[in-house]
């Protein structure tokens, strides 16, 4: 029987596969059609490719689900299933594989910056997660992920919808960030304190342009780091779309950035079973860099994570109704305009976080608190201290806040930290302790 994958992965290198669209166009895919219905239509076809990736060492592989969901398959459940006693077809003389659930973007950006609710959002990868539980898989891989705020629907909805162990990977450019701006410092402080599995990157970049990516997130996190890169840059050639790196290209990247901490690896679009046969045979000397606990102490917002103990952090009190009656009457005619003009001076005079605290006994509180988080983030870059008595209104702003929040506060009183302390497990963040309690 195979090792438990979150015991595994703390003390064993794995290789994620390689590409399954490019592979399937050079088998024949016609152009808009979906990969995801091969699974019904060319069963065996991905059954083989399973295999032959089985074949070149790999040990963990990716469904052919990448776009399913609701939205755009009306017979996702039946797609996902398929998809499932595909991969098991292929791993049945096998007992040390993991099957992971793939599951990528909706294809919509969210809101405000589209038109999808946070919460449809994460109510479409629940469905999904919730069948491939269903069907058997190992694992839950959330990839290619360019956005912070869909990254978190897609993992709050597989934490929702099963207790299978989660692996994300997100999406950087050529200036490492993602495509609405997050960090991969930012990225780690997120996807840690929801309490994610393994956190790394793939597609978009080759593995000769993701050496200072990997470093930085080796640097910020304690999870294994996850490479799964495309085989260089994509290039048109007669009209077709090819992949500059080939095999042994490929692999010698791949170590250096093994080299540099990289655990698990893998590939992506344009890399097939040669490329990580190539990529196994390359780093099987090397030793698996088992991940080392870091110390410390980080907020983030959507695009940056601020670090909590070298240097002075500064955090603007000014949003808070205490003894300001302007502010007192925004919050109660909802004119979020003065709160995003004062966390805007704040930030102009330096503040590294700003504190949100909208309590008063004549409005809803969880109400006006998602307002403001959300009109906030919305301006501003900064983090937000998230400042409320009420577990209500925490829980609301938690839950839509775009980023690791702080948290201010719990006292040492039982039936406080028995409220507070399960929504920061849930959601993560840091948390202000009052040295107080019952006595």
């Amino acid at each position: 029987m195979k090792p438990d994958f979150r015991s595994a992965i703390r003390r064993t290198r794995l290789f994620f596969d390689g590409g399954t669209g490019t592979m399937l166009q050079s088998l024949g895919l016609k152009p808009g059609e979906g990969p995801e219905t091969w699974n019904l239509t060319h069963p065996e076809q991905i059954t083989a490719l399973h295999r032959a990736y089985l074949d070149a060492g790999c040990r963990i592989l990716k469904t052919n689900t990448f776009g399913v969901n609701r939205d755009k398959y009306d017979n996702y459940r039946e797609l996902i299933a398929a998809a499932v006693s595909c991969a098991k077809q292929a791993t049945e003389d096998r007992e040390d594989v993991y099957l992971a659930f793939d599951i990528g973007p909706t294809g919509r950006l969210l809101e405000p910056l589209g038109d999808l609710p946070f919460e449809e959002a994460v109510s479409l990868f629940a469905d999904n997660i919730r069948a491939a539980a269903s069907a058997g898989v190992d694992l839950i891989l959330i990839e290619t992920m360019n956005d912070s705020y869909e990254t978190k629907a897609a993992v709050l909805g597989a934490k929702e919808a099963s207790d299978l162990p989660i692996v994300v990977t997100n999406v950087y450019d050529e200036r490492g960030r993602l495509m609405t701006g997050a960090s991969p410092e930012a990225m780690v402080a997120l996807l840690e304190g929801l309490g994610v599995d393994a956190l790394g990157i793939n597609c978009s970049l080759g593995p000769d342009r993701m050496r200072d990516i990997v470093d930085k997130m080796v640097s910020a996190s304690s999870l294994p780091i996850v490479v799964n890169p495309n085989a260089g840059l994509p290039e048109i050639v007669d009209g077709v779309t090819t992949y500059t790196l080939g095999p042994a290209a490929f692999a010698s990247s791949m170590k250096t950035l093994a080299e540099h901490g990289a655990g698990l690896l893998g590939g992506c679009c344009g890399t097939t079973p040669a490329h990580l046969k190539a990529l196994i045979a390359a780093v099987s000397d090397l030793p698996y860099p088992v991940p080392e606990p870091k110390a410390a102490t980080v907020v983030s917002s959507y695009a940056d994570a601020v670090v909590i103990g070298d240097d002075p952090i500064l955090i603007g009190e000014r949003i808070n109704p205490t003894g300001k009656p302007r502010l007192k009457e925004a919050l109660r005619s909802g004119d979020m305009n003065y709160l995003v003009n004062e966390g805007i001076r704040q930030e102009e005079a330096g503040a590294h976080i700003l504190d949100v605290n909208v309590g008063l006994p004549d409005i809803s509180e969880p109400e006006t608190m998602v307002r403001a988080v959300t009109a906030l983030q919305a301006a501003t870059a900064l983090p937000l201290q998230i400042d409320s008595a009420s577990p209500e209104a925490l829980a609301a702003a938690l839950r839509i806040y775009n980023g690791k929040p702080r948290i201010n506060s719990v006292s040492g009183e039982a039936a406080k930290m028995k409220a507070i302390f399960p929504l920061v497990k849930r959601y993560g963040g840091v948390l202000v302790v009052l040295t107080m309690d019952e006595n």
